[in-house]
């Protein structure tokens, strides 16, 4: 899409303004405010332009015009000017975790830290742990569907499980899946159990049998949700409500039932984690309905120059990514040197 350098600065200046003011921008607002040597009326022909390319939209009947997540993302990747922290603003941000004693506090002050900061909401993954090496698992019958699993990790580490089945298995069966899984899976990463199950059981479709349908349905059991990371450290998720455009009471109820499920969060956080620096989630970016009316701006930590989480801020698209850019990649620096110091 070629947009023109006269329709980019257009875009820029409409954006900072609607940042700013939260209001839609009109071709007379912007040739009054900005001093530019354009006539309204040519201001108008170029912002008909962006608004056929997509990159601003007309929210209601008003003359107004506001950013699309498209034109965001124009700006953020093109147009946005980041101006790095002053040095004093470091230090205040250091003197916050120096206070801390132990890695949950740490995290606790980095997401409370990016609250305050921002009003908006702050969100760390929790570190992901090393994770456990399966040496045996044991299936006990109990009433109904449910099933206790005894896993023993690690040579000596173990976890009892309560799972439930999609019918009731006999001790038999159970019996015969343990040893079918502690045959074939004895001492692999935990993450891997159920990826080389399924592995197997595509090469071996079209023989598959009973025995292998057991195993492979009590394995996804038992080690579900065990590769989406764990949990995340969350503050200042109320400071959303303060924002009109995300003060539709639906949106928000389904906003903070995200939160308090978490699959889908840690899921963008994970995909955060394993990409280079800051990210920047707008809009429907993030492939999560209810998130339409936020945008996401994550930086990866380190621990021992090991990548081990993500922290960010949760806000409207609206928000200052001038501002939180630095401010989330800083704080994430912070937050490795701080767990760093109390391991």
């Amino acid at each position: 899409m070629a947009v023109s350098d006269r329709a980019q600065q257009l875009l820029k200046l409409l954006v900072e303004r609607y940042i700013r003011e939260g209001q839609p921008i009109g071709s007379r607002t912007l040739a009054r405010g900005q001093g530019l040597e354009l006539s309204p009326a040519t201001i108008r022909n170029v912002m008909a332009d962006l608004e056929d390319m997509g990159l601003i939209k007309a929210p209601h009947t008003s003359a107004g015009r506001i950013p699309t997540v498209q034109g965001y993302r124009l700006f953020v990747d093109s147009l946005l000017t980041v101006k790095p922290l002053e040095q004093s603003e470091v230090r205040v941000l250091q003197d916050k975790f120096s206070g801390a004693v132990d890695p949950q506090q740490v995290l606790v002050t980095a997401s409370s830290l990016l609250s305050e900061i921002t009003s908006m909401a702050g969100v760390i993954m929790v570190p992901r742990r090393e994770q456990p090496t399966v040496r045996q698992v044991e299936f006990i019958s109990l009433s109904g569907n449910r099933v206790l699993v005894v896993l023993v990790l690690n040579g000596h580490e173990v976890q009892n499980r309560m799972i439930h089945t999609s019918r009731r298995y006999s001790p038999a069966e159970l019996t015969q899946a343990a040893n079918y899984l502690n045959h074939a899976l004895s001492g692999k990463d935990f993450n891997k159990v159920r990826d080389s199950l399924l592995a197997e059981m595509r090469e071996t479709q079209e023989s598959i049998n009973q025995l292998m349908l057991t195993a492979i349905d009590m394995a996804n059991r038992t080690f579900q949700g065990a590769e989406e990371g764990g949990d995340y450290v969350l503050a200042g998720q109320t400071n959303l409500m303060g924002y009109a455009e995300m003060a539709d009471i639906d949106r928000l109820r389904q906003l903070f039932e995200a939160f308090n499920r978490k699959r889908d969060i840690l899921h963008l956080l994970d995909q955060a984690a394993h990409a280079q620096g800051v990210q920047i989630f707008i809009g429907e970016e993030s492939g999560y309905e209810v998130l339409d009316s936020c945008s996401v701006v994550t930086s990866p930590y380190e621990v021992e120059g090991e990548v081990v989480g993500v922290l960010g801020v949760i806000g409207p698209t609206r928000m200052a990514y001038d501002r939180l850019i630095p401010l989330v990649d800083v704080t994430a620096k912070l937050l490795g040197a701080a767990l760093n110091q109390t391991q």
